[in-house]
């Protein structure tokens, strides 16, 4: 707002403007987090002389990559196209319809980096669109035409069985890394989806590769500099093939990925480290990321507080930490930490990122002190340092609150709730998901992408759900509805799954498109339908609503909801395993759809309950659900279809006492209020 840029939203207005002044759009595609972004506002945005050329050749259209997905995927795909790269800031040059003949990521206000400088890069293309048109026109319709193409892809064929789980799983094996953890080289990101996939079939197989990969991946990870010591949390990735140097910027779905990642972690290898980092996950988001008093989860923490920096409130200088530490406390923290005169940062070589070099243990026979001792201050060092930590000036919180983030962040609340036994999370993940459902969401209009700005005083434009809003949506609801017996969120979540087929289906071709269907005038690239199957950062979105399909089936036994999840998988079967890595969650949702659904239902509330639902989520697997549920409401019978057919007859709800019933697709065990006899059922099924 504060640029001299005259900068315009996404909208009809804006083009119809570069229509009339026959201009072409000059369009950039940031993120509050992005640290290039920063840069690129800075030079070149924030300078005068070059706002002037902008605003007498171009018409200038700022979006956020978070608020419009939609927007963002085609013109990546448009960029990439033409360049061979994609990446935030995006820079692109349209026609007035918003087809683009230019694209580009960074670009320095002058030459330089071996770059254009960004003037001479608008005004060459300010004269292409007033000599050259025609080339202009000519690459704008093949590039809309490559986009179109690349992003309208399916692959029928092939059979859908187990043998595509063990090779998308054979896929990650293959490039995990043994020494460091993780998946190929430098950069490193964490691959959540993977990391579940791989996790469920070491519990469900025994699959020792898959084990190694995922726990070795996790352990290192939790070492590694990408996860914040102190404060709690995972930074977004590592540059480094070590996990030793993050980009410094926090996301709530990376957060939320992870959580759930330990969660299960922990549930098959049963490691209490894994459950110390989920618990250190939640700490970091109930700190930084919620808004305590309404409801909700903020969207990101930025890396930086300056462009002036590299991560410097999170990093320390040997000098920082013994100005805050004893002697002692210097000394364990020195050592576990690996905190020197040279640290791990380009920008200032003095700056070390907290990462575990030595155990405790290892600790104590370096400093030949008792394990009790070091563990002692190394915990007083932490608390000290995350409290001098705080006396700095702390990088920006995007307050900004996005369905589809809430609805992955509602999910592993309370999956980490169930898990680790914690009330409090629960509670949390239950008040934002009723914010959410309650601000967000109505039959006729359909579901908002956006629930709350960060900067409330500036009035938006409403914009529509897309189809990760729906599909992770229907899977919160499911899963508040296990946690809590309550109806009203099996009911909201089955009207979320109709009006996501209604919006979003593909009923000629199959799958889902990520945008509802036009009704009115289209802008630009998004015209180019596309049908998401690959793993961004977060799950892609056919395979997430192909599993909130059958999650759905499962209770109502609706079977159109199967039948178009098993077409949505069977539209991508010849062709996903290309995509190994990437495609973790269709491979979790292709498990969902094979393995016959388990349901351990919990019933009752007195002091055994908690131990029979402990021995229930012991042993992640993707299609094992565990519901707690009131006597009196199994007897009223106010159950989704499937479970009314068959709880209420049973014989123990005339009795006092908790107990369990594992029931697996159509037939249910003999309900035990034994503990170690659940256990027994469930290495059964």
């Amino acid at each position: 707002m504060h640029q001299p840029v005259r900068w315009h939203e996404w909208s009809t207005e804006a083009f119809a403007l570069a229509a009339e002044e026959d201009k072409p759009v000059l369009l950039d595609i940031g993120a509050v987090w992005c640290h290039w972004c920063h840069v690129m506002d800075r030079e070149s945005y924030e300078d005068a002389s070059l706002a002037e050329v902008i605003n007498e050749h171009f018409v200038a259209v700022k979006v956020d990559r978070d608020e419009r997905p939609d927007v963002d995927s085609r013109y990546q795909a448009a960029v990439q196209a033409m360049s061979g790269q994609g990446g935030w800031p995006l820079t692109a040059i349209l026609t007035p319809d918003g087809r683009p003949f230019f694209g580009g990521t960074y670009f320095p206000r002058d030459d330089r980096y071996g770059r254009p400088g960004f003037e001479r890069v608008l005004r060459t293309l300010a004269d292409v669109w007033k000599s050259k048109r025609g080339d202009a026109l000519e690459t704008a319709g093949s590039v809309l035409a490559a986009i179109e193409h690349g992003e309208s892809f399916s692959g029928r064929g092939g059979s859908l069985g187990l043998e595509l789980i063990d090779k998308l799983a054979a896929s990650a094996v293959n490039q995990f890394d043994p020494r460091n953890g993780g998946f190929g080289t430098q950069p490193k990101f964490p691959h959540p989806a993977a990391l579940d996939l791989l996790i469920d079939l070491a519990s469900r197989t025994g699959n020792e590769a898959a084990k190694q990969a995922a726990a070795v991946t996790l352990s290192k990870m939790a070492a590694g500099g990408i996860y914040d010591h102190l404060g709690g949390g995972f930074h977004r990735y590592s540059v480094d093939d070590r996990w030793v140097v993050p980009h410094f910027e926090k996301m709530l779905y990376d957060n939320a990925e992870l959580l759930k990642n330990y969660v299960h972690a922990f549930q098959s290898f049963v490691d209490p480290e894994f459950a110390r980092v989920a618990k250190d996950i939640v700490r970091w988001m109930d700190e930084w990321l919620t808004d305590r008093e309404l409801g909700g989860f903020y969207a990101s923490q930025d890396a930086d507080v300056s462009l002036d920096d590299d991560g410097d409130y999170f990093t320390w200088t040997l000098e920082e930490a013994a100005a805050v530490l004893t002697e002692n406390e210097m000394a364990v923290a020195g050592l576990f930490f690996d905190i020197g005169e040279m640290g791990d940062m380009h920008h200032n070589p003095k700056k070390n990122v907290l990462h575990v070099k030595y155990t405790v243990d290892e600790v104590a026979q370096r400093l030949s002190r008792s394990v009790d001792e070091v563990r002692r201050d190394l915990e007083s060092a932490k608390k000290k340092l995350y409290a001098a930590r705080l006396l700095r000036t702390t990088p920006f919180v995007d307050k900004t609150i996005y369905t589809s983030w809430n609805a992955l962040a509602v999910s592993a609340y309370l999956e980490a709730s169930q898990v680790l036994q914690l009330a409090a999370p629960r509670d949390f993940a239950l008040k934002t998901l009723d914010r959410i459902l309650r601000e967000g969401w109505s039959t006729e209009v359909g579901l908002a992408h956006v629930i709350a700005y960060s900067d409330q005083q500036q009035a938006r434009q409403r914009v529509a759900g897309v189809l990760d809003d729906y599909a992770f949506l229907v899977h919160a609801c499911v899963d508040a509805w296990q946690a809590t017996g309550e109806m009203r969120y099996y009911n909201v979540a089955m009207e979320l799954g109709d009006a996501m087929v209604a919006r979003f289906y593909d009923a000629t071709g199959g799958g889902f498109f990520d945008t509802e269907t036009p009704t009115g005038e289209v802008l630009g690239a998004l015209v180019a339908r596309r049908k998401p199957l690959q793993d961004t950062p977060t799950p892609a979105g056919n395979p997430s609503a192909a599993a909130a399909l059958l999650r759905l089936e499962a209770l109502s036994g609706r079977e159109d909801f199967r039948e178009k999840a098993e077409d949505t998988l069977e539209h991508f079967g010849g062709i996903v395993e290309h995509f190994g890595l990437y495609a973790g969650t269709y491979g979790l949702a292709l498990a969902r759809l094979l393995l016959a659904p388990v349901q351990v239902v919990v019933i009752g509330s007195d002091e055994h309950a908690p131990q029979l639902a402990a021995m229930a989520t012991a042993r992640y697997a993707v299609n094992k659900s565990v519901i707690a549920l009131r006597r009196e409401q199994v007897l009223a019978e106010n159950l989704p279809p499937v479970l009314a057919e068959t709880l209420p007859a049973l014989p123990m709800l005339r009795e006092q006492g908790s107990f369990a019933v594992v029931c697996q697709g159509n037939s249910c065990q003999p309900p035990t209020r034994n503990a170690e006899e659940l256990l027994r059922e469930l290495s059964g099924v």
